[in-house]
Parts: C-alpha cells; structure tokens; sequence
C-alpha cells in the first residue's frame, strides 16, 4: 500500500478535501473569534441548517445550484436574527456566559431542525459534477474535486477581501487594536455585524456543499464542531492564513489517521493541538495574541 502511488494520491485529495470544508467553516469562526473574542459555539448548527435547507431548496426549486446561491443567504438571515436578538447582548457578558448560551443554542437550533426536517439523513441524487475524472492514473469523483476548487476560491475571494477593500481594513484594524480604530472612525459594531453575517453564510453555504457527498441530517454539526474549533486554535485567532494552515493539518491528521492509525485517529488531532500550543501558544498564524 505504501508504495502505490495512487493510494496517496486518493488519500492527498480525500484531504484537501475535507480541509476546505473545514476552511470554510472556521475562517468566519476565528475572525469572529480574533475580532471581538465572542465564543460561538453555535456555529456548527448553522452549517447543518445550510445543508438542510440546502436540500429543501433543492427539492423545491429543482437542483443544486439554487441550494448553493440561497442556503447561504438563507443561515445569513437565521445568523442576523441569532445577533440581533441574543449574540449582541451576550458579546460583553464574559466568555463563559457565551459558552454556556452558545452551547444551549446548539440543541435550541438541533430540535428545531429536527422539528422541521425530521431525524432521518436526507440527500440528493442529482448533483452537479457527479461523475468521476481520472486524475494521474486514478478515478476520483469529480464532485470532491469541486470542493477543493470551491474552498481555493472562496479563499481566494475573502483574502483580497481581507487585503484590497476597505472592510479588509476596517476588519485588520479591529483585531489589531478596536479602541483606537474607533478612535479613528471604524464603526467596529459594524464590522463586527458585517464579519458575522459572512461568517454565518460560509457555514451555510458549506453546509449546502457537503450535502451531495456526505447527506443531511439534524445535529450534523455537532460532530464538526470539535474539528472546527482545533482548527482555530491551531491555525491562530483571526488568521485566514491561519485558517488555511490549521485546516489542512487537522484534515490530513484526521485522513491519514483513519488510514494508518484508525483506533488513534482522534487522538492524532488532539496531539497535534497539545505540540502545536506547546510550541507556539497562539497558534501557528496568529494576528494577536
């Protein structure tokens, strides 16, 4: 096995794979995280509510595409109505307060996806990209390697975001030091709202992209959630770079462990966490400490 080239070809892919899920899951996390220190911990449930209204919007409206274009948009609104009613209150009340009503907010929001969607997993069989292309020699499905292509260019996207427009600015400048940038005229709240909501669509629109591969089911994001938040730690609060880094660790730890070590596996992940804080207690990429 060790010495078939296709093997780690499949295996390389199968993690850059699932490391652009994870991308699109935490960069919105530890922005959030770097930009105002709030602890959401609800933000895996809103990447099950993308798939699962991605698979209504499917149904519905008839292929993926418009799940793809409208379940992001759709957890964005679910995301500003969490922030106006309850995420802002609690952004001053201290993080264990945020922990503990972010973490009551997980099973509010997995009830309620119960409630609508029922318990069973859902999926699709009509999907863009669902046959296989050969890749050096291998068969690969062609929808993973949409992911892969779908994370690089959503990262492309939000690191000239982040670097070429003033919201990039406004965003760098409050993570750095948010008194003085409003000091200087940055409507921090603003920003913060703005980074949020992004952070809220990129958790839905990741969602609507698992869905085809992977199906759909109430609580999904509960066993993504622990990944996630290894990959913000690891990665270094307030960092897309980061996010970058931390994903692709945590997702080719977590291939190749399931590969050589499965009955380790999740042991492998946190290990990595425990040398990589030992090593460098902010994280790999850190915008601040």
């Amino acid at each position: 096995m060790l010495s078939d080239g296709g093997f780690w070809i499949v295996q390389i892919l199968n993690s850059l794979q699932l490391a652009m899920l994870m991308l699109l899951l935490s960069v919105g996390l530890t922005v959030i995280f770097g930009l105002m220190n709030f602890v959401n911990l609800a933000h895996g449930s809103l990447y099950a509510l993308g798939a699962l209204s991605g698979y209504s919007l499917a149904k519905t409206l008839g292929g993926m595409w418009a799940a793809y274009l409208l379940a992001p948009l759709f957890v964005m609104a679910v995301g500003a109505l969490l922030y106006v009613t309850l995420i802002d209150r609690l952004r001053r009340a201290g993080p264990m307060k945020q922990v503990l009503v972010t973490f009551g907010l997980i099973f509010v929001l997995m009830d309620a996806q119960r409630y609508f969607w029922g318990t069973d997993q859902l999926g699709v069989t009509e999907y863009p990209f669902s046959g296989s292309i050969e890749i050096l020699g291998q068969t690969y499905p062609a929808y993973r390697i949409f992911i892969i292509a779908l994370g690089l260019t959503v990262f492309g996207l939000l690191y000239f975001l982040l670097e070429r427009t003033r919201l990039g600015a406004e965003v760098r400048a409050s993570v750095d030091d948010a008194e003085t940038a409003s000091c200087l005229g940055v409507n921090v709240e603003r920003t913060f709202f703005a980074v949020f909501l992004i952070g809220c669509a990129l958790a839905g629109l990741a969602g609507a992209v698992a869905m085809p591969a992977f199906s759909a089911e109430a609580g999904m994001g509960v066993s993504i959630l622990v990944p996630t938040l290894v990959v913000v730690v690891v990665g270094g609060l307030g960092s897309l770079t980061g996010a970058l880094a931390g994903s692709l660790l945590i997702a080719t730890t977590l291939t190749f462990g399931q590969v050589f070590f499965p009955e380790f596996a999740g042991i492998l992940m946190y290990l990595l966490l425990v040398v990589v804080l030992l090593l460098r207690p902010a994280g790999l990429f850190p915008v601040r400490s």
